[in-house]
């Protein structure tokens, strides 16, 4: 099977780009050589095998690709090799991919600065991830050949660091290649100098030089000459990238003095995303295509919003469309990490348990707005594809898996049409052709040479209603016999080689599948997904945090480490809050203000507003920047604005708002020129102008009547709320001593009361749960 396209997710920084122009001549100047210039640029959508002239040379190369094991083998898969670098101690699985590179790999940390300035050599700094697939082939390029090892080993040290693990790090140097280059990707590499300023950026770079694509023998030689003969001239450019890295971080967050943002603003992130929207295929602009679930979230609440029934027409095209396509893995559940074309087809195979996380809080919103089974089914498919593959025995949920297995990226997940007919029944192999599009010569074509591949990504183009209509079947019937077949296919491929599972655990994207899990309990009533969101609180908050209770980043081989970031704690928060309202539980509340408490202390600019990506007593780096762009993952100060509205609505701490209108208003400026790439910051809008509410229930716990009201707040769809329960079957209720206001809120004659409020405003306390819906306008 040939590789399929690859493509790298690009995202500009708009606001930077005017730093950029100040000092691009200087650095052409720099690396310029005859008439070549040193950069590698990445181009968006460019893949190696689209560079290559001839289509004869795209499939040589493929196939010497493919037939070469070694471009994702696991650290725990590889042969015992005599050499390691320092790699070989640490614990994460990308740095331990390239233990035995005879590159002599540092990690990030004050042995290798110590040295390149003993050796007076520039760094080499290299960062990606396990699954990342054009890290695993530059690897085997270059990091693995002893020509390019012996070249870097001559000139650099070298450092390797997962972007998963150091996100600060990464952060950082990504927009320093963003800034010179106008995109990024990983594997991301960046020269720089001993004193970790930068004066090159690249993405991927072939051994070999081809096509304008300057490659690694001849890269190193020159900044070799570079190094020896124009440094100052090199060191120059570096003072000026840095400030210019400096100034633009200082542009994006210039204080809270910006205007607050309103209903206006969401109006305009709505045109935006309507400009944008595919209505054919659904999702918005051009492939690749991501899933992007928080572009969702807040067309849900835009429709609640204003009725606007365009926005949950846009919702429900995209997820129906991303369900049916090759994006969603149909025989084991789950979603890829984004589609090389704009039919949802052809996925980038590896799957992030972010995507899950998100898309799992999308399908369950949409379900909740909607009442259409269709998407309750696929959000419990995709917990289903969590708790099976992606949870640890401790409770914690893995990473990643990669999209590769073999050496070829989606192996394990494609099928041949005689596979189809060797593993089925004849008559179930005559339904599947037909349900999942599978052909002879396969259903997708590769895309450099234009030529069938004989392999078949399963995908649907029409519902399983329109499919059971076409063959004269119930739609009860045709579920039953795919379900059978499903199960069968998923047998047969358990047996195939594995994609390399990702197994670290990171208190972030946990928060994350925390949330998911705990939304799913209180919408769908399972008491299996509030147990294992509890299971990975219990987890992260016994194993994950130091002494003094602060939180750690990273946990993998019995040991946590790295100290936390503003994601950590914002969506850690975020997931305690919605485990709170799944159970009920106080100290699920209580640990979350704590965590705040640490957040605001730790990570609040007092000066500007706002949240550092990074603490305080934290690692010092290039910058100490803010993030609130909303990119494959909400920004932490997206979430931590409506962690900080929740809060404060929850426990009547009207300080907390107030820092939530603080961080609308310091971004404000770069927000409104593009609302739609914040579209989870809108969400905290949304949220902040209202209208909101705030539900107390009063009642006994175990009572039937207090559950039925809990579940009405629950099925229905009314975001901008928070619920708090005050059981009267306990003397000296918890929620008491956080919630103070509610101690003098009593049951009345006995039975579950609901007590509403809203904008502020508060509402006769109501034992009926028809009456309470209408109060929060349900009726």
């Amino acid at each position: 099977m040939r590789r399929f396209q690859k493509v790298i997710y690009v995202h500009t920084l708009d606001r930077v780009m005017p730093a950029r122009k100040r000092y691009l001549n200087t650095f052409l100047l720099i690396l310029t050589t005859g008439a070549m210039c040193l950069n590698v640029w990445l181009v968006t959508g460019i893949t190696l095998a689209q560079e290559l002239k001839k289509p004869e040379e795209a499939r040589e190369l493929m196939k010497k690709r493919e037939s070469d094991p070694r471009i994702s083998q696991k650290p725990e898969s590889m042969p015992e090799k005599e050499y390691h670098n320092k790699l070989i101690s640490e614990k994460s699985p990308y740095l331990l991919q390239h233990a035995h590179n005879p590159v002599k790999w540092y990690p990030w940390g004050p042995e290798a600065f110590r040295l390149a300035q003993k050796k007076d050599k520039p760094i080499f700094l290299s960062i990606g991830y396990s699954t990342c697939h054009w890290c695993h082939v530059m690897e085997h390029e270059s990091f693995e050949d002893p020509e390019v090892a012996k070249l870097m080993n001559d000139v650099f040290v070298s450092i390797k660091v997962d972007r998963e693990e150091r996100p600060d790090i990464d952060s950082v140097y990504m927009m320093v290649c963003q800034m010179l280059t106008g995109s990024g990707g990983w594997p991301l590499t960046i020269l720089m100098t001993p004193d970790k300023k930068p004066f090159y950026a690249a993405t991927y770079i072939p051994k070999e030089t081809r096509f304008g694509r300057i490659g690694m023998v001849d890269l190193i030689p020159r900044v070799k000459e570079m190094w020896t003969t124009r440094r100052s001239e090199m060191l120059n450019s570096a003072n000026q990238i840095t400030e210019s890295i400096s100034a633009a971080s200082r542009e994006m967050s210039p204080g809270a003095t910006g205007e607050a943002l309103d209903e206006s603003t969401l109006n305009l992130t709505y045109e935006q995303l309507s400009m944008r929207f595919d209505e054919q295929y659904g999702g918005f602009g051009s492939a690749p295509r991501f899933p992007t679930p928080h572009n969702l979230l807040f067309l849900l609440r835009y429709w609640r919003r204003s009725g606007d029934e365009g926005a949950l027409e846009m919702v429900e095209k995209t997820l129906q469309e991303m369900r049916r396509g090759g994006i969603y893995d149909h025989v084991g559940f789950g979603f890829h990490r984004y589609s090389t074309d704009s039919r949802w087809l052809v996925p980038h195979f590896e799957k992030m348990l972010y995507d899950q996380a998100l898309l799992a809080m999308a399908y369950t919103e949409a379900y909740q707005a909607t009442g259409k089974k269709k998407y309750e089914e696929t959000a419990r498919e995709i917990f289903t594809y969590v708790l099976r593959d992606m949870m640890q025995p401790e409770g914690g949920f893995y990473s990643a898996e990669d999209a590769d297995s073999e050496g070829v990226e989606g192996k394990y997940y494609v099928w041949t049409y005689k596979e189809a007919q060797q593993v089925l029944a004849p008559e179930e192999a005559t339904l599947i052709v037909k349900v999942f599009n599978i052909r002879k010569d396969g259903n997708f074509m590769e895309q450099p040479t234009r030529e069938g591949t004989g392999s078949n990504i399963l995908h649907l183009r029409k519902s399983v209603k329109e499919l059971a209509s076409d063959l004269k079947v119930s739609e009860e019937a045709l579920q039953k016999r795919l379900k059978a077949i499903r199960q069968k296919l998923f047998d047969y491929r358990e047996k195939r080689v594995h994609p390399h599972k990702d197994d670290k655990v990171l208190t972030d994207w946990n928060g994350l599948m925390i949330a998911a899990l705990a939304k799913g309990a209180q919408v769908f009533e399972e008491s299996e997904y509030a147990e294992a969101a509890e299971r990975a609180v219990d987890f992260i908050l016994k194993t994950m945090r130091t002494p003094r209770g602060r939180l750690l980043h990273r946990h993998r081989d019995g040991q946590a480490g790295i100290p936390a970031h503003i994601d950590d704690y914002a969506f850690l928060i975020w997931g305690l809050l919605e485990l709170y309202e799944a159970t009920f539980r106080v100290g699920y509340l209580e640990t979350a203000l704590d965590l705040n408490k640490d957040l605001i202390k730790h990570f609040w600019d007092e000066d500007g507003g706002g949240f550092y990506f990074t603490a305080n007593d934290s690692e010092k780096l290039l910058v100490r920047h803010k993030e609130v762009y909303d990119g494959a993952i909400p920004s932490g100060n997206s979430v931590a604005m409506l962690n900080l509205l929740r809060l404060g609505r929850l426990t009547a701490k009207s300080d907390l708002e107030e820092k939530a209108a603080t961080i609308g208003k310091v971004f404000s400026e770069s927000i409104s020129e593009s609302p739609s790439a914040h579209t989870q910051l809108m969400a905290a809008v949304d949220f902040g102008i209202g209208p909101s509410y705030e539900v107390v229930i009063v009642g006994n716990s175990k009572a039937k009547d207090t559950k039925e009201m809990v579940q009405a707040l629950h099925t229905h769809f009314i975001p901008n709320k928070v619920v708090l329960l005050r059981p009267t079957d306990q003397e000296a209720p918890g929620i008491e001593r956080l919630a103070k206001f509610t101690k003098y809120q009593t049951s009345i004659d006995n039975r579950a009361t609901a007590y509403v409020c809203v904008n502020y405003n508060c509402k006769l306390p109501t034992t009926d749960k028809g009456k309470m819906l209408e109060l929060l306008k349900l009726n």
